[in-house]
């Protein structure tokens, strides 16, 4: 005696991997666009952005980490250093973090879901600071040297950031608080971290994180305070996605199972037959 295989309930239908991969894709690309265009509602005065940077270098003072002058003077005095921080500045925060991005999604959604979830919730705080504290970074004050602007001719970006050459005016100079290559970077760390089999690419993530860090104050392009909070960023971030994780989202829109009576769940009785008169 055999026992039927149970049918799939209709709608209980698993959506194609290639209609979700492009689904993240689209929704990652809305993400940027949406980082790019906020950028550009931020106040581009310059005379605040200032002051706020000059208050940022008296609280590093009073902390002891004032560390933008030294870092700067290297990347400026040697070429190759210079050269090489202005490539990793304008290019690695985009290559790597798509890269592990891609790497989560071949792990799967329980891996992809909660850290792309983290990366979302920490793009979003910078940008809610970045339109509304916006920050001069070093190489707008006197003292400090535009590395970037140095190599130019070099890479293939303008004399604006890392914009690339002839789209300056599409950036925000000013989204300098907190530092989001820092953030982005941390947010490889700790994904490589939670995630990663193999030691070596564990410490490559801090590493990376590390090196992030030096090359963007180096550049003169964040305050040391900038990466240190960009860090509370995406770490608060984590914290957040794992929250939102647990909870049960799928019920808000789910209907309440209808309680059944006892007499409703017990089998229905067959149909009584009328019994035959006795006879006596």
């Amino acid at each position: 005696m055999t026992t039927a295989p149970a049918l799939r309930p209709k709608g209980d239908r698993t959506t194609p991997r290639w209609v979700r991969a492009i689904f993240e894709l689209l929704l990652i690309l809305g993400l940027w666009v949406l980082y790019s265009l906020a950028r550009l509602l931020a106040d581009t005065s310059m005379k605040p952005a200032l002051s706020r940077a000059n208050d940022l270098l008296h609280i590093e003072n009073l902390l002891g980490i004032s560390w933008e002058s030294p870092l700067n003077q290297l990347f400026t005095d040697h070429k190759v250093l210079g050269l090489a921080g202005s490539y990793w500045y304008a290019s690695l925060h985009y290559v790597v973090t798509g890269a592990v991005l891609i790497w989560l999604w071949r792990l799967g959604a329980d891996r992809y879901g909660p850290a792309r979830r983290a990366l979302v919730i920490g793009t979003l705080f910078g940008l809610l600071a970045y339109i509304t504290l916006p920050t001069a970074p070093p190489r707008y004050l006197t003292g400090y040297v535009d590395v970037l602007s140095l190599h130019a001719a070099d890479g293939w970006w303008g004399g604006d950031a890392s914009a690339p050459r002839g789209l300056g005016g599409l950036t925000n100079e000013l989204a300098a608080f907190p530092s989001l290559h820092a953030g982005w970077s941390l947010w490889v760390a700790l994904a490589l971290q939670v995630y990663a089999t193999r030691y070596w690419v564990r410490v490559l993530g801090w590493l990376y994180a590390l090196g992030t860090a030096v090359v963007i104050v180096g550049t003169g392009n964040h305050w040391v305070i900038d990466a240190l909070v960009g860090w509370i960023v995406i770490l608060v971030a984590w914290v957040l996605a794992a929250a939102i994780g647990r909870i049960p989202i799928q019920r808000l829109w789910q209907r309440p199972a209808v309680e059944r009576t006892p007499d409703e769940l017990s089998p229905v009785a067959p149909a009584s037959r009328e019994e035959p008169p006795v006879v006596g």
